[in-house]
């Protein structure tokens, strides 16, 4: 099993990109999927704008012969949700050898419609306040993504035989990120948490 080279530097991840925290900067190169391409495009959809808080996460996919990865970063502005996609790609009708592909979209917090928080642990009798979660999932959705779950609908009469139609559940799921413990640490965990804090926040303050 080989991995795909994803461009790691040892250069100063400060000097790089002067525009962003130094922090969020330290975490994309920690994360080391081609920071300077990632720095590169959360620098233009920022463009200036301060940062409040931010997530860098890092998914590791396993096929026979490589090892994929891809990046998520999720940075909060006063005004705006920015989220970051890097990926790279086999050889196709677009380029003859691997390439990468980096995203941005920017969401303004008012359109943000829901922040769903997943809590895991273990021996939930001996929690303790301000303890991470075992395993954390934040969705954030803002109407880009709907899915529609449909059924067969159904009647108490468990004789019925008559076409009750469907019934389904129609939710929004734009984006999700899991982290656990046992994964990436309980300090991405914590951080996650963290994150998640500040957006909520920051979405109460819009809607009040």
């Amino acid at each position: 099993m080989r991995e795909r080279r994803t461009g790691e530097t040892t250069r100063d991840p400060v000097m790089r990109a002067v525009s962003l925290p130094p922090s969020l900067v330290a975490e994309v190169e920690r994360a080391g999927y081609y920071p300077e391409l990632v720095d590169d495009v959360l620098d233009v959809a920022l463009a200036g704008e301060d940062v409040r808080a931010y997530l860098v996460h890092q998914e590791t996919t396993f096929d026979r012969v490589e090892v994929r990865r891809h990046v998520t970063v999720l940075v909060l502005t006063p005004t705006r949700l920015i989220v970051a996609h890097a990926d790279d790609h086999d050889p196709d009708d677009l380029s003859p050898e691997p390439y990468a592909s980096a995203s941005t979209e920017s969401v303004p917090l008012h359109r943000i419609s829901s922040v769903v928080l997943s809590h895991v642990v273990s021996r939930p009798e001996r929690h303790r306040s301000g303890t991470a979660p075992r395993e954390l999932s934040l969705t954030i959705g803002w109407g880009a993504l709907t899915r529609v779950d449909l059924e067969p609908a159904t009647c108490a009469d468990p004789d019925c035989e008559a076409d009750h139609g469907y019934t389904g559940t129609v939710a929004v799921d734009d984006i999700t990120v899991r982290l656990s413990a046992a994964a990436e640490g309980t300090d991405a965990v914590e951080a996650a948490v963290a994150f998640a804090r500040a957006l909520s926040a920051a979405t109460a303050e819009r809607a009040g």
